[in-house]
């Protein structure tokens, strides 16, 4: 299956979870005439804590079947173990994912692929719950290790403590660093799971094409209000057309000549820019080094917690009025501090080691 297509994104939807035959059959039908390319549906739910509905299990994969059938769609399930990996091929399922809390496991991602050596179904991996790309990258690599080529991402948001009007914060940094680092991989975004409310989708999902990602999955239902799981994020196949027909689709192929140059002229600007501030930047680290050497030859710690708040606050008020994020600044001057110390660590370290 290519998850990739020309004229517009690659459009997974269905609901959350199968819940009836006839919830599954009816959304489906829903969906027929849409452009959707595949039908998905929750059959085992992982929960945080149990009580709660955890999916219907193998019979599922039997309403699913029959409503892909029935509208000429294939189909996809999560699968989290072994014996979910054989369930869904035994039952004829032509996609499968895995979920971002199988994802964070090695193990686990190691004996579903074990489980898949030898076949060639695509498989779909959703980033780990918490944002670490090489745990993303290393699950992509060990089902291509047992010979897998059919292969794709699914961006659905990570963990966070934070305040934040997401449910997982989309951390747009990961998935485009994944695209740098296996830019023949195609990446869907989840905006669902993102977002946690359905009133933040088609932003969200738009945000996604800008960014050039291959696709989206949007959890689909006939009654969102009366879901059996996650009610909030889902819509009704009404809605999902709305969203889809509203989407901007960017081709980045589709540039002509004269904005080609313009854009050329703009990024050669950046490229000079970004010099300008790496000289900078290592001209400010040979000065933290001398003032490295200055506190050791006078015996004076490292860390002034007052210097640093005066930087901040100082570099805080600069900004006002301009167009730049006081988040953007501090992880700008933390990263900065950081490294600031790590040199003059090495000073004071040096002049150990020599005596």
């Amino acid at each position: 299956m290519d998850f990739r297509r020309k004229d517009r994104p690659f459009v997974i939807a269905g609901p959350c979870s199968a819940e009836t035959r006839e919830q599954v059959l009816e959304t489906a039908e829903g969906l027929k005439n849409l452009s959707v390319d595949l039908l998905r549906a929750g059959v085992w739910k992982p929960r945080t804590r149990p009580g709660n509905f955890e999916g219907v299990g193998e019979e599922g994969i039997e309403w699913l079947r029959e409503a892909g059938d029935k509208i000429g769609k294939p189909i996809s399930v999560e699968v989290a173990n072994t014996n979910h990996v054989e369930l869904a091929l035994k039952g004829g399922v032509d996609v499968l994912w895995i979920g971002a809390r199988t994802t964070v496991n090695p193990f686990m991602v190691q004996e579903i692929a074990d489980a898949l050596k030898g076949t060639d179904v695509p498989v779909l991996v959703k980033n780990p719950v918490n944002p670490d790309v090489e745990l993303w990258i290393g699950a992509i690599e060990r089902l291509q290790s047992v010979g897998l080529t059919k292969l794709g991402a699914i961006h659905r948001g990570f963990s966070t403590f934070q305040k934040s009007p997401f449910r997982n914060s989309p951390n747009w940094n990961i998935p485009i660093e994944l695209k740098r680092r296996m830019p023949d991989l195609p990446i869907i975004c989840d905006p669902s799971h993102i977002c946690g409310n359905r009133e933040l989708l088609a932003e969200v999902a738009q945000k996604a094409i800008d960014l050039n990602m291959d696709g989206l999955m949007l959890e689909t239902h006939r009654n969102p209000e009366k879901a059996w799981s996650d009610a909030s994020q889902q819509i009704t196949p009404m809605q999902l057309e709305t969203i889809l027909s509203e989407l901007v689709w960017r081709n980045p192929n589709a540039i002509d000549l004269e904005v080609q140059a313009k854009l050329e002229e703009l990024r050669a600007t950046i490229d000079g820019l970004d010099r300008d501030i790496l000289d900078l930047l290592i001209e400010r680290l040979s000065i933290s080094r001398n003032i490295g050497e200055y506190k050791r030859e006078h015996n004076i710690t490292i860390l002034q917690h007052q210097r640093w708040n005066e930087i901040l606050h100082d570099r805080e008020a600069y900004i006002q009025g301009k167009e730049l994020s006081q988040r953007f600044l501090y992880r700008f001057l933390e990263a900065i501090h950081e490294e600031s110390i790590q040199q003059q660590t090495l000073v004071m370290n040096t002049k150990k080691m020599k005596e």
